[in-house]
């Protein structure tokens, strides 16, 4: 633009103050960015934000019933003053000479708080501040602080580095602003306010009755004020400008087109829909729809925000039923695009190549809408991950200090986290922890409530949950209804109580009363609200309605005969084991009986991921649907969870360790899954029997007696260690073996029920109910720490909505029982360096990384020397990727820590969950 000096007239000391600094001396260009232009480059960003192009504005506004333009108009007001704590001579002086036209540093002044809460406690403790508002408001000082909604205003736009910021404590104003600051901060305000406040803003700013929808709304109002700080503080689009010019000069001519510029680039605009016609849009392979996909498409839907839970047996085609319901709900313009949230990475994986297939057809031909997988980087492609924006780092500012990134350094580590990538595309897939993350007092979970907003949430396998995390799951439903969100539940093993309490939370965010929804049919799918009947029982597929036979096998050593047995028959046989522990011990048995190891896999999860995904698809081709029989003849497979979920894998006979019944019938879900014949191959002629013998689930347990004690389960302590109630493990066995078999979908209820239902009819031994009471203490407990963890949304976006403190994600846990982390694995690169374990021109970092129990890294890292500690950190200060992630160089002794085939192996054994 052409810069035009201010000459004509004093010049405001808010000049003087810069908001961007570089972060070296040898880039082009000016060596500051004034902050009065930061703050109108941001301003120009949520301007934009709240357009029509964009799907935010209507709704918020819809809630809080006030007019667009108006909403609009009061965001960015605020925005404009979204930095005032940088008025604060300690923050002007982190980066001291940058100018003789700048304020000077004051000696004695330290930058000890950080500067988004000095802007809060500047409105807090300022009467010279909140004079200038009071003037606006044509009311006292005192009125002023008493209007609450400017309090709500001022935390959402100050906690744009992702958390609220603090409040006041015992530190002066004056230790870190100068007089003159404030006064500058002052003057500036003042022009904001004279410039966007009219008088109809002020009824409904002093309107104290709206601020609890105003509260309500901030968390969404306060993820748009990080996305528009990070979008005006991209150096490509907001180049640095030192020179003054007059503030309406530089919005109309430098902020408002580069923000044009810059949103154009994001990828975040609302993109048209394709209309829904029928299922085969979506799958084209779908002659005739299940019942449940018949549901799909004709159940009605109502004009507002729903919650659809669809429980049908394993291999109903409940995703396909489970997209057509998403398509419709986007086609009538009641959400924009979709986030799959599931319990594993293995899971996510299975979920994202299904969704790779049929995503497209959601929009018109002429769109190019974003998928990203959350886990699973081998899945990506530059496509995918440049249609999400920001695809290349950003230029990075001048860190303020120690623990305090600038914003285009938070937006790099974002956007280099696939994880988080996620959340922001048109349709993205992963584990339910990055949901779950939006309602813990975690860094950016406003952000990751925004890119749910306005996303059908889609949870598969809902039964997989403890009570920790279905405790989160509830209050995210909750908060996803309250921000205009539908979601659709998917379970094939989900208990009554389980299903009334998500649907509570969903209800209460929609501030509707709940119906009675008390069916007990199999399969049933249930809608919240509903124009026609809220539930639907429903018939299942012919091709998955058949009898199980089930039987025990007493110890190992009769898994292992039964092993040899299967391979010389030439059939394919899985065992899923409850720990890795036991899986890598079977895995070795296995090998010493067959006196080979060529035939027998071992799949966990503790393994890399570029690991993890080769033998995941290693698995899917000899166990899957489309494997022949020269493929699987004779083949082992020893694994954990990870086949329980998902993966369409496919076994001639099936092995599982004693389980809840629900997980047990998840795991049966494996057997005999698709029509074979005798020889293994697929069958696809319609109505040709599978030609295999019977289908018969084998279950290493003990005998359930009548009267076991509280040592029933000695010979497996592994699987205690991981499910804990030997009440119910106790009562899955007996309702299984006592009825030696079991029907599909007849049954389904009363076996799920007679475990978990408090109206069981089965009578469980004195000893083994006193040895369950604990583990109705540690649920308890986990959903008293859920609670205690999680987020008070119905106080808004502020420190007081959690007592346990902020913190980064990786300091708030998503799963209580499971208490990972992830891990980086990395290797000397032969010139002094280090490099990610795995070669990978896109995504080494993702690749290399193994998820593993906190207590074993803990273990490992003792093992680091402070010179390797030191490398370490450098690697991570030199890769945002690798910012809040653990790293453990294989180097040395250190290299026999990992083994390929086998996964993780630095530290004891561990007794905890196997997955």
């Amino acid at each position: 633009m052409d810069e035009k000096v201010i000459a004509s007239e004093p010049v405001p000391d808010f000049y003087r103050y810069w908001g961007k600094a570089k972060r070296d001396d040898v880039s082009p260009g000016p060596d500051y960015h004034l902050l009065a232009y930061h703050s109108l480059d941001v301003a120009a960003c949520g301007w934009l934000l709240m357009s029509e192009e964009y799907p935010y504005v209507a709704r918020i506004a819809e809630t809080l019933g006030i007019d667009e333009h108006q909403l609009r108009r009061l965001f960015v007001l605020f925005l404009c003053l979204h930095d005032l704590g940088k008025f604060a001579r300690a923050f002007q002086g982190l980066a001291p000479g940058l100018s003789a036209q700048l304020v000077a540093p004051m000696p004695g002044m330290s930058y000890e708080v950080r500067h988004d809460s000095l802007g809060f406690w500047l409105w807090r403790e300022s009467a010279e501040l909140q004079d200038v508002f009071a003037k606006a408001f044509n009311v006292d000082q005192k009125q002023v602080r008493r209007l609450h909604q400017l309090d709500t205003w001022l935390e959402i736009v100050t906690g744009h580095h992702g958390q609220p910021p603090q409040y006041p404590g015992n530190i002066r104003l004056l230790d870190h602003f100068d007089k003159s600051d404030i006064a500058s901060a002052v003057s500036f305000s003042g022009e904001m306010l004279r410039w966007w406040l009219q008088a109809e803003d002020l009824g409904f700013l002093q309107d104290k009755a709206l601020n609890k929808e105003l509260k309500s709304q901030s968390w969404c109002l306060a993820g748009l004020a990080v996305l528009a700080d990070w979008l005006g503080s991209n150096q490509r689009y907001f180049g640095y400008c030192a020179q003054r010019v007059p503030l309406k000069d530089y919005w109309e001519e430098s902020a408002l087109p580069s923000a044009r510029k810059a949103l154009a680039q994001s990828g975040l605009q609302r993109r048209p829909v394709q209309g829904f016609e029928s299922i085969r849009q979506l799958f084209p392979f779908v002659e005739t729809p299940t019942p449940l996909q018949h549901y799909a498409i004709s159940q009605p839907l109502v004009e507002e925000p729903q919650l659809f839970i669809l429980e049908d047996v394993t291999g109903a085609g409940k995703t396909e039923a489970a997209m057509v319901l998403v398509h419709r709900l986007m086609s009538v313009g009641l959400a924009d695009g979709l986030y799959v949230g599931l319990p594993t990475m293995a899971t996510a994986n299975a979920m994202y190549g299904r969704m790779a297939e049929c995503y497209r057809a959601l929009y018109p031909q002429s769109e190019r809408p974003s998928l990203i997988l959350a886990h699973g980087a081998r899945h990506l492609s530059a496509e995918f991950s440049d249609s999400v924006g920001w695809g290349n780092q950003q230029p990075s500012d001048v860190d303020y200090a120690s623990g305090e990134a600038s914003a285009s350094a938070y937006c790099n580590a974002w956007f280099a986290d696939n994880r988080k990538k996620a959340l922001l595309a048109d349709i993205g897939v992963g584990t339910i922890d990055q949901g779950l993350l939006g309602v813990l007092p975690a860094r950016h979970q406003s952000l990751r409530l925004v890119g749910l907003s306005r996303k059908v949430l889609l949870i598969d396998e809902v039964h997989a949950y403890d009570p920790y995390m279905k405790k989160l799951l509830e209050n995210l439903l909750e908060m996803h209804a309250g921000q205009g969100g539908s979601a659709i539940l998917l379970s094939a093993t989900l208990p009554y109580q389980m299903k009334r309490d998500l649907i509570a939370a969903y209800a209460k965010g929609t501030g509707k009363d709940m119906s009675a929804l008390d069916s007990t049919a199999y399969p049933l799918a249930t809608q919240f609200p509903a124009i026609a009947e809220p539930q639907c029982a429903l018939a299942t597929r012919p091709e998955v309605a058949r009898r199980v036979e089930v039987q025990r096998l007493n110890g190992v050593d009769a898994a292992l005969a039964l092993i040899a047995e299967t391979v010389a028959q030439g059939q394919c046989v899985c065992w899923i084991r409850n720990t890795v522990d036991d899986a890598r011990w079977a895995r070795q048995q296995v090998r010493n009986i067959l006196a080979s190891d060529e035939v027998v896999q071992l799949f966990h999860s503790r393994y890399v991921m570029l690991d993890r995904q080769n033998i995941e698809a290693d698995v899917l081709a000899r166990f899957g649907k489309h494997s022949d029989g020269a493929k699987r003849k004779g083949r082992v497979l020893v694994s954990t969870q990870v086949v329980e979920q998902s993966l369409d894998l496919d076994f001639d006979v099936l092995i599982s360790d004693l389980a809840p019944i629900d997980l047990l019938l998840q795991r049966a879900g494996r057997l005999h899954r698709h029509r074979r014949d005798a020889q293994g191959n697929p069958v696809d002629s319609p109505g040709e029997a599978d030609q295999r013998p019977p289908a018969v689930f084998y279950v290493h347990s003990p005998d359930p007696q009548d009267d076991a004690d509280e040592n029933w389960l000695d010979g497996q302590k592994g699987t205690l260690a991981v499910y804990r109630d030997l009440g119910q493990l106790w009562r899955s066995a007996k309702v299984l073996f006592s009825r030696g078999g079991y029907r599909m979908p007849e049954d389904a209820r009363e076996l799920i029920e007679s475990v978990y239902s408090s109206a069981t009819s089965l009578i469980t031994p004195e000893a083994i109910e006193e040895a369950s009471f604990s583990a109705d203490g540690d649920r308890r407990a986990a959903a008293s720490m859920a609670g205690f963890n999680m987020l008070d949304m119905s106080k808004g976006y502020t420190r007081k909505s959690n007592d346990a403190g902020w913190g980064e994600e990786v300091n708030v846990p998503t799963r209580l029982s499971d208490a990972s982390v992830s891990v980086v694995l990395v290797k000397p690169d032969g010139e002094g360096s280090w490099r990610a374990y795995a070669e990978h021109p896109h995504y080494p970092w993702d690749l290399s990384t193994v998820s593993m129990r906190e207590n074993l890294w803990r273990q490992a890292e003792k093992a680091l020397s402070s010179e390797l500690i030191k490398q370490m950190a450098d690697l991570q200060e030199n890769h945002n990727a690798l910012k809040w992630k653990r790293l453990f160089p294989l180097a040395g002794v250190l290299d026999s820590y990992y083994d390929q085939e086998v996964g993780w192996l630095g530290g004891p054994a561990e007794a905890g969950n196997g997955q």
